[in-house]
């Protein structure tokens, strides 16, 4: 880029059409339509939510980078403040303080109403008629404690190894896609507030920031696991996982829940976000589809041939751990461990693939069973994990003393970070180390070590219809789904 001339604001603006379409951004929108919107303009405040910033220098031909820009030439597009910007900008102004804020379904509240409704709709939607994300909440809440007395708990522990790293609570932070949609620093937040927490961050594939910037922002020494969408092309995809090993990944979570994504129905009622509503790995692939929400707009690469078969490639082409996230059934969980897998999520996708499908957390009882039956089980090689639905720390104790190592949560660190950007999270993960603190104490648990199978009563957990009392907070912040509507400007 150095050896190419310096263009102007009026040079580009000639070039502003289909035939002739010069555009002026960090890195180009995406998509047809909105590159001929940009056309002879800068485009970069309408990119950057939503891709990362080295999408094109990766991808496009180099003959195609017409040279630098000079900036005082540049007439920038001018945006319109909608009444709809105007008041979520008050709303941001009137958040209650981060010190009032004690629990996560706190920050999914301010989340709610800060947020884009288009980028509410991607992050909090779920599948078809939305059982299973509500699933997920619920089993935790037929499960009970059966606490023990008498024992010293001066001083707890909930410290603990994922994949034999070390991290300060028995939690990682999971993968969620999209961070730009909600702050303007995106993953970032995740990052930095892991490294001074000392939590691991799964990296997505489907982050907005890119893979490097991510690394590139860590502490000395920081651990990160990096979540895997296969791409139908495996040079792609053997790049990636190959580079992120060189970078210091310590595992690979290979998503194998997702030969293609949900109807994710709050988010297809949003339509289509931008033209820009893609992911790096997609740039410059056709037939996007972007009538149909971020969601289906942005996994259009992934491969839906993913097999058993390709665990052995996988594991030819990299060192590090790999655990396969998306198990639902006991028979899966002893097919990935027989394929030489280190671990296994129990998953349903945040609820957002196959509705109706069970909790991670009552998937557990059947895994632990079945791979116990076998002598697969305990194994210090071979960890289980969990996630979907939890928001307390009683939630991770629970999954634990049922057999779980660690437990992944994705959403509440999300809307942490979109409500209060890097702080939201380091409070976030403070919340969690208070309540284990507390938690342990009232259990009897001096350590995780200690967590049992009979400090639990899960003989409801299978049961789905079960009366327990009303979880108000959750159901204060779920929103329902919608059903079409007419248009009023017709009536």
């Amino acid at each position: 880029m150095s050896d190419l001339r310096v263009l102007t604001g009026p040079e580009v603006e000639q070039h502003g059409n289909r035939d002739s379409c010069w555009i002026i951004v960090h890195e180009h929108p995406g998509g047809s339509k909105i590159i001929l919107k940009y056309a002879g303009k800068d485009a970069t405040e309408a990119y950057e939510p939503i891709h990362p910033p080295d999408a094109i220098t990766t991808n496009l031909p180099v003959d195609k980078h017409l040279g630098a820009i000079d900036t005082s030439t540049v007439v920038k597009v001018v945006k319109e403040v909608t009444e709809a910007e105007k008041q979520r900008q008050a709303l941001m102004d009137a958040r209650p303080p981060l010190d009032n804020i004690i629990n996560m379904h706190d920050f999914e509240v301010v989340a709610k109403a800060v947020l884009p409704e288009k980028a509410w709709a991607y992050y909090s939607s779920a599948s078809d008629d939305e059982i299973t994300i509500r699933e997920n909440r619920l089993a935790y809440q037929r499960v009970w404690f059966r606490p023990r007395i008498l024992r010293d708990v001066s001083s707890v522990d909930w410290s603990t190894t994922i994949l034999g790293q070390k991290s300060s609570l028995p939690v990682y932070i999971s993968a969620t896609a999209l961070g730009k949609l909600g702050h303007p620093d995106g993953e970032l937040c995740l990052t930095r507030a892991a490294a001074k927490q000392g939590v691991i961050q799964m990296i997505a594939t489907l982050a907005s920031c890119s893979f490097d910037d991510i690394i590139d922002a860590a502490a000395p020494g920081q651990t990160f696991f990096l979540q895997l969408y296969v791409n139908r092309d495996r040079e792609i995809t053997r790049k990636y996982v190959q580079h992120a090993e060189r970078r210091g990944v310590k595992g690979l979570f290979i998503t194998v829940d997702a030969p293609q994504l949900g109807r994710r129905e709050k988010d297809m009622r949003m339509k289509f976000v931008d033209d820009g509503a893609g992911a790096k790995v997609q740039e410059n692939q056709k037939d996007v589809k972007k009538d149909q929400g971020v969601a289906r707009a942005i996994s259009s690469f992934i491969d839906p041939s993913l097999s058993w078969k390709d665990i052995p490639w996988f594991k030819s082409i990299t060192k590090m751990p790999i655990v396969l996230k998306g198990i639902a059934t006991a028979e899966d969980a002893i097919l990935a461990y027989e394929a030489g897998a280190q671990g296994i999520v129990l998953s349903n996708h945040g609820g957002r693939q196959l509705d109706t499908a069970r909790s991670g957390l009552e998937v557990l009882l059947e895994v632990v069973v079945a791979l116990r039956q076998r002598g697969y089980f305990p194994n210090p090689n071979f960890e289980i994990y969990v996630d979907g639905g939890v928001r307390r720390a009683s939630d991770v104790l629970k999954a634990l003393a049922l057999g779980a190592k660690a437990v992944g949560v994705g959403r509440p660190f999300l809307y942490a970070f979109c409500a209060y950007g890097q702080e939201g999270v380091e409070k976030a993960i403070q919340i969690f180390r208070d309540e284990f603190e507390m938690n342990m104490r009232l259990l009897g648990a001096k350590s995780l070590s200690d967590l049992e199978p009979e400090m639990v009563d899960a003989s409801a957990l299978t049961q789905h219809v079960v009366m327990v009392p009303q979880d108000n907070l959750y159901q204060n912040t779920y929103q329902p789904l919608a059903v079409a509507q007419f248009r009023s400007t017709k009536l």
